[in-house]
């Protein structure tokens, strides 16, 4: 009897189950539009201002319910200043498919005005796949290195700013007249196989920045600039680097931190897997020499190759571009760095310098398994520590005075 009873109740449940099948076959999946900036009116000849064009398809996307594609065919697209607004869009995802090139006037004054070139201000999963944006920024570059007094700052290259949700995917970046790629208070975003190029001498071409942000993936890309290849800045936590290769460039860098008195802090970044070659530094951390509350903690610095670097370990917290310097102590708190497996030449005799504050030491300073060498034939690399302290475990090449043996390794 209660075999049978079984059985009895569990016809009723299969034919919900197979009700349940044949309804979710007949079910249509979520239709994605396609729209192509050749319908609104873009030419790929880099002679035809597409900005318009490439407005008009955004605003269609933006209002779809489904997920949409913005279609970027071969060709040059000459674009001005774009800002794609979030504020009023579904939030349906929105992805653009590059084929071509995006490129700037090559007038600098035209996009430098606004501070950014293509903006994308509040939005929500937006991706940004392949492509070739070209600020052609070397003109402002010269005008910045000649001394020219009426130069522009100029403009960043792809800003983000206030957004959710990011993929940025193959995308090359060229001749920026300032910062390439920029992360500005937002949250959950993934670069992976991004290409960042300009001269050794551009000034303030930074490859990606990251300022106020939080969950940033940077992984498999390639970038050589006249500065910071990364540079991470205040208010900035859970970033994760790995697979870089930098260079030429400054190295990547956390800072600079603590210009203003009450800035953020940065914490819990690991740097992973990197290549550097022919930088000016190598891992970084910049703090101004002033009164802050900010801090700098949690920081891993792991699996990197250094080649002909200028300094390949640098804490800096007496960095200053103003005139004079205030020549204060830094206020920002350096705490729990790790540098592990850092292998590689320098091309100064100072291979490791922890230049910290005295009002404030650098503490839990973490060294294991580090091999720098001087890449000159004769003489070896020198470490040069001030007001740091931590342990060195394992080999650590150069010798580091400040930071005190593990005495379970001895």
């Amino acid at each position: 009897m209660i075999h049978k009873t079984s059985g009895l109740l569990l016809l009723p449940l299969t034919l919900i189950f197979l009700d349940f099948i044949l309804i979710s076959s007949l079910a249509k999946p979520t239709p994605i539009t396609s729209l192509s900036v050749l319908t609104y009116g873009a030419k790929p000849d880099g002679s035809k201002d597409s900005t318009k064009a490439f407005l008009a398809a955004w605003q269609v996307a933006c209002a779809s319910p489904n997920p949409t594609t913005i279609i970027v065919p071969k060709g040059r697209f000459l674009v001005g200043n774009l800002v794609f607004q979030g504020t009023k869009c579904t939030n349906a995802p929105i992805s653009f498919r590059i084929a071509g090139s995006i490129i700037a006037p090559e007038d600098y004054k035209i996009i430098a005005s606004s501070l950014q070139w293509i903006m994308f201000d509040g939005v929500t999963n937006v991706s940004i796949y392949g492509g070739v944006l070209d600020a052609q920024g070397s003109s402002l570059w010269k005008c910045k290195n000649s001394g020219g007094k009426k130069c522009p700052t100029g403009a960043k290259t792809l800003l983000f700013t206030d957004s959710n949700n990011i993929r940025i995917n193959g995308l090359t970046s060229i001749n920026s007249q300032k910062f390439h790629i920029v992360i500005d208070q937002s949250n959950n975003v993934k670069i992976n196989g991004v290409k960042v190029s300009a001269d050794g001498n551009s000034p303030n071409t930074d490859g990606i920045h990251i300022g106020n942000s939080h969950s940033v993936n940077i992984t498999n890309s390639r970038i050589g600039t006249g500065d910071d290849c990364i540079s991470i800045g205040p208010g900035s936590t859970y970033v994760s680097i790995q697979g870089i290769q930098c260079g030429p460039g400054h190295g990547i860098s956390i800072g600079s931190l603590g210009r203003s008195e009450d800035e953020q802090g940065v914490e819990n970044v690991i740097v992973s897997n990197v290549d550097f070659m022919s930088t000016d530094n190598g891992v970084r951390i910049k703090t101004w020499g002033k009164d802050s509350k900010s801090f700098v903690r949690n920081i891993v610095f792991q699996h990197i190759n250094m080649k002909m670097v200028k300094n390949p370990i640098i804490i800096n917290q007496h960095y200053c571009l103003d005139k004079p310097c205030p020549k204060k102590e830094s206020g920002v708190e350096v705490s729990n760095v790790r540098y592990e497996d850092i292998q590689g030449t320098s091309n100064t005799e100072v291979a490791v310098m922890l230049d910290c504050s005295k009002d404030k030491p650098c503490t839990d300073i973490v060294m294991g398994n580090v091999n720098l060498v001087l890449q000159m034939v004769y003489g070896s690399a020198q470490a040069s520590c001030n007001n740091a302290n931590g342990l060195a475990n394992d080999v650590v090449v150069p010798f580091t005075p400040c930071l005190k043996r593990d005495l379970l390794l001895t």
